[in-house]
């Protein structure tokens, strides 16, 4: 770890709030490296080794069962992944890879659990961390239970829109096959759903979507405060 990049990662939720001397100790276990795209970071069934922290570009966390594979999440700067398997010492139970050019903080989980287990302050930060990762689950637990794919398309599109700066035009951050999978659905029914939405406004040329009718997409979409951070 070069002391330049310490003042950034000092600001990350995670660790401003530990004390200098716990810092100083993770941050001299600790790597910072870079990554092209498509580099297995870790694999499922492994036993976790390192909290990793995506600092710059993005990393993908899938599952393979009975010889299927689907998208889990997408972890963008700053979030951290398996964190829950390095306090527990577990294995991990998805595997993850870099989808580009990626700059990933690397620290050995040993290091994570003493800190975790003598800075109180650390303790706090680590278990609001889990309790957003919970909470998050419930709420892609729910989208999944409780709406239809095309509902839950329209939702994912105004979310991206109101990230994107509600321009009425959206790219879409990933390729289509990983957002069926992180919407539960294969490429052909995100096709048929995309179909769906045209007289709701969604023109699709691409990965540049068009919303010209959001009166008709939200009324569709029902954004819900309890699931969608685009609601309100």
């Amino acid at each position: 770890m070069r002391l330049e990049n310490l003042p950034e990662i000092r600001k990350f939720k995670l660790f401003k709030t530990m004390s200098e001397e716990n810092f100083d100790a993770v941050m001299q276990a600790a790597y910072l490296q870079n990554f092209p795209a498509q580099v297995r970071l870790v694999t499922e069934g492994d036993e976790a080794d390192f909290l990793f922290l995506v600092v710059e570009g993005c990393v993908e966390l899938f599952a393979t069962a009975n010889g299927r594979e689907a998208t889990m999440a997408m972890i963008k700067p700053v979030g951290s992944f398996i964190l829950a398997a390095v306090i527990k010492d577990a294995r991990y139970l998805m595997s993850g890879r870099t989808t580009e050019k990626s700059r990933i903080l690397m620290i050995p989980a040993k290091n994570i659990r003493d800190s975790f287990e003598k800075d109180s302050a650390f303790a706090l930060a680590v278990v609001t961390e889990l309790a957003d990762c919970y909470r998050s689950v419930i709420k892609e637990y729910k989208n999944l239970k409780l709406r239809t794919a095309v509902e839950r398309l329209a939702n994912r599109l105004l979310e991206y829109h109101c990230e994107q700066g509600e321009t009425g035009v959206i790219e879409l951050p990933y390729d289509k096959k990983r957002l069926a999978a992180l919407l539960g659905m294969t490429p052909e029914n995100l096709s048929r759903a995309f179909v769906t939405l045209k007289p709701y406004g969604v023109t699709v040329s691409g990965s540049s979507i068009t919303l010209s009718d959001m009166k008709g997409l939200i009324t569709l979409a029902k954004p819900n405060l309890l699931i969608d951070r685009h609601a309100g």
